[in-house]
């Protein structure tokens, strides 16, 4: 029988904190607490050993840090790594900027509220990214500031199986654009972009509108 419950652990270098994250999802009816690291590799290791469908991931830890973990767990378990929601002190870094472009699935607050944490992990593991509106409009800003690099990295195959209205909607996504706005500029429905949205995500196999953001500002194809 499938455990309807969602399995979470828990990586952060801080016991105290460890152990009040612990308490909060033990009293969750929906979720079970698996398991607990203490750093870099051990949540590599958990991420492999427990396959957990959610992982509470420290930005900062010392060696290897929250944002390495996530590129290594990513790289190694593909499709089956879990969804990562990163644990920061800060609203909006660098440092959890990199770590959406790692692959993680959103970010919390540490001083975040026990409701505010596990109405987060619930959305994740649905599928779902969660980033509040001001830091994704701070994350697309970030990139938006810095000039295409079309020598960064050469444009993946995957790319050129677009159609050229999806080219259109990934652009026009890439530049911060609402899936309303999206529908207006290109005269369809919200539904359309939305179908249209799916489709390229699955077809670059990214997680999400900021993983694309970052695709695209990676691979210089924003202002061509």
């Amino acid at each position: 029988m499938t455990d309807p419950t969602i399995r979470v652990a828990v990586c952060d270098d801080h016991s105290l904190f460890r152990t009040g994250l612990r308490m909060i999802l033990s009293n969750q009816p929906d979720m079970t607490f698996v398991g607990e690291a203490v750093d870099g590799p051990g949540g590599i290791a958990l991420a492999r050993d427990l396959r957990p469908d959610v992982l509470l991931m420290d930005v900062r830890m010392p060696g290897i840090d929250g944002i390495e973990a996530t590129e290594r767990i990513i790289a190694e378990l593909g499709d089956a790594a879990p969804r990562i929601l990163i644990l920061t002190t800060f609203d909006l870094d660098e440092a959890v900027a990199r770590a959406v472009a790692a692959g993680a699935s959103g970010f919390v607050l540490k001083a975040a509220e026990p409701d505010l944490l596990t109405a987060a992990i619930r959305t994740i593991h649905a599928g779902n990214q969660l980033f509040a509106a001001n830091a994704t409009v701070e994350l697309l800003q970030r990139f938006a500031s810095q000039p295409a690099q079309p020598a960064a990295k050469p444009v993946p195959a995957a790319y050129e199986t677009l159609s050229d209205r999806e080219r259109d909607v990934f652009l026009l996504v890439a530049e911060g654009l609402s899936n309303a706005e999206i529908a207006a500029r290109e005269f369809v429905s919200a539904g359309t972009v939305k179908t249209h949205i799916s489709h390229i995500l699955a077809k670059l196999q990214l997680r999400d509108r900021v993983q694309l953001v970052v695709y695209a500002y990676a691979h210089g194809l924003v202002g061509h």
